[in-house]
């Protein structure tokens, strides 16, 4: 296969953590360019992912002046710089894998898919989940009709103990929020893309912070320092849809309770529903009697094979190449994440003023 030569702008936690490792195994990636605002983290991925020739930057506009044989760039950085690189790269003759969430607010992204289309360029954004074989397996299922019309479901995305300590996460200047636009936005946009409908028509939101000033919390990851913890640690939405379907959203990094699911969604539709509880399970009626399904979505078979296939982060680079190389489809357009992160800045502006918003 013909290799993708690519850039990355922000060599943090998710490059190393997702794309970069994926990039590597896939095979059809040629970095050309690394960049990082801490010359060290450039230099380390260039050390681990990419070759000699890889050139170094801590400005990914000089990157996007000098390297004119870059294909794509992958935009790795907190969520305050996601549009403006994005932007920039696409004017720039790139297309762009931004990390999720699109941007900190809706008229950032909005600028986003304008540019795309003005350009021509490829824009997708890292919402990996959708290539989960769960998601896969459920997507298929709704697309088939078998859930019926999907008029109630919930997006989860709690811990009760996760507080992510590293980086920016607790900075809300350069994240635009907490565990909602953390992970409350891959709930969010799972819910979305199995319902597909991204016609909302308003939202009630509720915003806490009412452990992130504790101390001795048992954190995950250690405990937090208080004096940087400026964002929510749970929030919960309350979206109605035009076509008055309902979805509740729920996320949190801390929170008192014991039923804790990150990344998943539950959809009740007039045939059948779903959730991700307990592996996917699909549950119905029939013969007159309640069932529930849950299909075996490992590859094992035979006492030989374990079953080992892609993750979704290989499937989600895989797909990337394909679009830009051969044309394919995109699994994740961003029209459908525009919709998400306008929903998540609602939340966040329902909570604030304590009203409803309301879309036209």
């Amino acid at each position: 296969m013909e290799k993708m030569k690519i850039g990355i702008v922000g060599c943090g936690g998710i490059a190393n953590g997702k794309h970069l490792p994926a990039i590597k195994k896939n095979g059809s990636f040629e970095i050309l360019a690394v960049c990082d605002l801490v010359k060290e983290r450039a230099e380390k991925a260039k050390a681990e992912y990419g070759t000699p020739e890889t050139r170094v930057y801590t400005d990914y506009q000089e990157l996007l002046k000098n390297e004119a044989e870059i294909e794509a760039v992958y935009v790795l950085t907190p969520n305050r710089s996601h549009s403006f690189i994005s932007i920039d790269a696409m004017k720039a003759g790139k297309h762009v894998m931004c990390e999720k969430p699109m941007a900190k607010t809706y008229e950032e992204a909005k600028k986003m898919v304008e540019t795309a289309k003005e350009t021509g360029k490829i824009l997708t954004i890292g919402y990996q989940n959708r290539y989960r074989p769960d998601s896969l397996y459920l997507k298929a299922a709704c697309e088939n009709g078998e859930l019926g019309e999907v008029y109630y479901a919930k997006g989860h995305a709690i811990r009760r103990r996760a507080v992510p300590t590293w980086g920016v996460f607790l900075n809300e200047e350069e994240q635009g929020g907490g565990p909602l636009i953390d992970i409350g936005t891959h709930a969010l946009d799972l819910t979305l893309w199995m319902m597909d409908n991204y016609e909302p028509a308003c939202v009630m939101g509720s915003v806490f912070k009412k452990l992130g000033d504790q101390q001795n919390t048992a954190n995950a990851w250690g405990d937090w320092d208080r004096e940087k913890f400026t964002v929510e640690d749970s929030a919960f939405g309350f979206i109605k849809m035009k076509n008055g379907a309902t979805i509740v959203l729920e996320a949190s990094w801390a929170l008192n309770s014991l039923d804790v699911d990150e990344a998943k969604t539950s959809l009740c539709g007039t045939k059948a529903g779903a959730d991700m509880k307990d592996g996917l399970r699909i549950n119905s009626v029939k013969y007159n009697k309640q069932v529930v399904e849950k299909p075996a979505l490992d590859a094992a078979g035979v006492a030989f094979y374990d079953g080992e296939g892609e993750d979704a982060p290989d499937v989600e680079q895989k797909t990337f190449y394909n679009a830009v190389k051969n044309g394919g489809k995109l699994v994740v357009k961003p029209e459908q994440a525009l919709v998400v992160t306008q929903l998540l800045e609602a939340i966040y502006e329902s909570a604030k003023t304590g009203k409803a918003v309301y879309f036209d």
